[in-house]
């Protein structure tokens, strides 16, 4: 625990930040894959590569034997946003200045796929490990989750998983649920000198959403969860139409929708279903559906979780944290949505997030990760996985 880990962490993660891996580049994670796989395989360890799409794989590595002993999940994703259209910002720079990692993917989520990385290899060398960790780097985390969905379908097993997204090394106990949905407002077209002749969907849609505002919102902050906040919804894109002298004829709405236990995909849409009727009541010869948003949730349904405070993954990763940093550990909740939505709900294994940097940060144009914070990282991950794994029954057996 005395190795001074800057520079190494340094270098890995600066040669990950400066490889492109956003939508848009050809086998797009493929190239931070090999790069990982590299540092792994010079330490003597054995990691593969499942491909999930062609040249999108899957990175696996374990050290240990899971019928020996507790496993444990390190996950990752290593795929970014694009960079920033209109500020190049930090760039893919990868460089360091005044203690700061900077660039795409510094905080989300390379700094922590590069002291998971670096945990790994730190635990192969523990002679008295039982059980087993595995690191899963995987892809297509920002978009529709192919490299989860492809990891739960293979039917992963483990006892306790530890997600990397940004904490500032605080523990996130869970959070919300998330579906993208979208509504299709269909009217009848027109010339626009004579709009009585038509049906105008973009009209309907204002009525849909002035309901939503004055009837939904605030029935969902009135089923605020003690712990995870109320559920929300935003809607984030609208179309509609094909030009000023043309009634309306369609028009699409697409939502982003953050759910809280109890909640779920079918309660959701029904609720948004109940108030289109009432739009379609009253405006006769308009139609109208809700459904998933295509490409933009996958196979499983993104349903909220949250890991007890007393879980042995809680306990294993706050012991660590106290160790390392020498505070007491905060605990949390993560406002975005993770993996560890899947590894928790359709998987089944506790999980927790907990990784370097300040998600304020994450996908904007000036993204950068405290070095200290991956170092600190690192050694959490390393001790958590030596408390987890380490840990026997009851009974002693």
């Amino acid at each position: 625990m005395t190795k001074n880990l800057e520079p190494e962490l340094a270098e890995l993660l600066a040669r990950l930040i400066r490889i492109p891996s956003h939508p848009g580049v050809p086998r797009q994670e493929e190239a931070v894959a090999v790069e990982l796989a590299d540092y792994l395989t010079a330490a003597g360890l054995t990691p593969r590569l499942d491909e999930v799409r062609p040249g999108r794989p899957n990175l696996l590595c374990t050290v240990g034997d899971p019928a020996s002993g507790p496993h444990l999940i390190l996950c990752g994703h290593t795929d970014t946003v694009p960079p920033s259209a209109d500020d190049a910002g930090t760039g893919l720079s990868g460089e360091l200045r005044d203690g700061w990692i900077l660039g795409r993917g510094s905080v989300d989520m390379k700094g922590a796929i590069a002291a998971m990385a670096w945990a790994l290899i730190d635990i192969a060398r523990e002679p008295a490990l039982t059980g087993a960790v595995t690191l899963a780097a995987l892809a297509d985390e920002e978009m529709e989750g192919l490299g989860i969905d492809h990891m739960i379908a293979s039917g992963v097993l483990a006892d306790g998983a530890i997600v990397g997204e940004p904490t500032s090394n605080r523990l996130g106990l869970g959070h919300k649920g998330l579906e993208w949905l979208e509504i299709e407002i269909v009217g009848r077209s027109a010339h626009g000198s004579t709009p009585a002749a038509g049906v105008n969907a973009i009209v309907a849609a204002g009525r849909l959403l002035e309901l939503v505002e004055t009837r939904l919102q605030p029935e969902l902050a009135r089923r605020a969860h003690p712990v995870l906040g109320p559920p929300t919804l935003n809607f984030g894109t609208i179309r509609g139409g094909e030009q000023p002298s043309t009634v309306a004829g369609r028009c699409t709405l697409a939502l982003d929708r953050r759910s809280v236990p109890g909640e779920g995909y079918e309660s959701m849409v029904s609720e948004l279903e109940a108030l289109l009727v009432e739009v379609v009541a009253s405006m006769p010869g308009v139609t109208g559906s809700v459904r998933r948003f295509p490409g933009g949730t996958g196979a499983y349904e993104r349903l909220p979780f949250l890991t007890p405070a007393d879980d042995p993954i809680v306990l294993a990763v706050a012991a660590a944290t106290l160790e390392v940093t020498g505070r007491e550990p905060d605990l949390t909740t993560f406002p975005a949505w993770t993996d560890g939505g899947l590894l928790a709900g359709a998987a089944g294994i506790p999980t927790l997030i907990l990784g370097p940097g300040d998600l304020s940060l994450a996908h904007s144009p000036r993204e950068a990760v405290p070095l200290d914070e991956v170092v600190a990282a690192a050694r959490i991950y390393a001790e958590s996985a030596r408390r987890f794994c380490t840990r026997r029954a009851p009974n002693g057996e």
